[in-house]
């Protein structure tokens, strides 16, 4: 068995938090796509390239599934009974429709515009497949996956679910007609967003008309990271394209967008928590022995049980 660890720290966190405008480490273009099961076509950003991995702490990965025509099918696609321990998945859907069960009675259906926030901590049984008249109509799908880590003193806390749908999702319309930030988890401008996280997080999804401007002040401890879905835009006067991710240093705390055209946007930030990583494949610990365990869990049923 090959356990993979590492130690996510906090880049240049000790560094005073100033005002100015935050420093960009990278631009990086999206990788090449993969299936994920067979219904999800995905950039998986942080597998691709470890650097931006290593600088989004608490975030563990970001897989991106851009626009893709789904033809008609009777047996939906997805991804069949699968286990996760020690962290959280964040699905946000902009096109099609997701059925998502798991073995703590957990479930549900997200569809344009909804987010599906799913804590695995101390052990799940789950499976995504696209939603069953979704699949027979076929049609255009779009959406993202977060995995976002736990802190070890709530790694095996009990699993929940939570169905986050889009009319309750905290929204600020930009000033001079410049878009809209709707607010997913954090705050943004005294709007709260209705996730409930376990740790300092910011997700947001930000809209923006041709020449539209946004301003975010995060923490200059807080990692960030912005993915650009659609659109042209420049990030403190460095230009960033579609399905470019920019991440940043821990340097500064403004920073300012401004849309050469319609624009499509994914921002995360967070708190980085500052303890070892141990992940083997769908369990993300403190230790190797805390992955052993968590093999054996699943192994005699402690996860509970699931139909494929």
């Amino acid at each position: 068995m090959t356990i993979t660890t590492t130690m996510q720290t906090r880049t240049g966190a000790t560094r005073a938090a100033q005002s100015e405008l935050r420093t960009i480490e990278g631009i990086y273009r999206a990788p090449g796509l993969h299936w994920v099961g067979d219904g999800f076509r995905v950039a998986g950003f942080f597998s691709a390239i470890p650097e931006a991995a290593r600088k989004l702490n608490p975030f563990l990965l970001l897989d991106y599934h851009p626009t893709y025509e789904y033809s008609p099918t009777a047996r939906p696609r997805g991804v069949g009974v699968h286990p996760h321990r020690g962290f959280e998945t964040v699905t946000l859907a902009w096109q099609g429709s997701v059925a998502h069960h798991d073995s703590a009675g957990g479930g549900g259906v997200i569809g344009p515009g909804d987010v599906q926030w799913m804590t695995a901590a101390s052990g799940i049984l789950h499976k995504e497949v696209h939603e069953e008249s979704y699949a027979r109509r076929g049609g255009p799908f779009q959406m993202a996956q977060l995995w976002v880590n736990l802190p070890k003193a709530h790694k095996m806390s009990p699993p929940r679910y939570q169905s986050i749908t889009s009319d309750r999702m905290g929204i600020v319309t930009l000033p001079e007609n410049s878009g809209s930030v709707r607010v997913v988890a954090g705050e943004y401008q005294g709007v709260k967003g209705p996730a409930q996280t376990f740790t300092k997080i910011d997700v947001f999804d930000v809209r923006l008309n041709a020449r539209g401007k946004v301003d975010f002040t995060f923490p200059a401890r807080h990692n960030l990271g912005l993915l650009v879905m659609k659109g042209d835009i420049a990030i403190n006067g460095t230009h960033a394209a579609a399905h470019d991710l920019a991440v940043f240093e821990n340097a500064g705390e403004r920073s300012l967008i401004e849309a050469g055209s319609e624009a499509h946007l994914l921002v995360l930030s967070g708190e980085p928590i500052d303890e070892p990583i141990v992940q083997y494949g769908p369990f993300v610990m403190n230790s190797a022995q805390e992955i052993q365990q968590a093999f054996a869990d699943f192994a005699s049923g402690k996860f509970g049980h699931l139909d494929d």
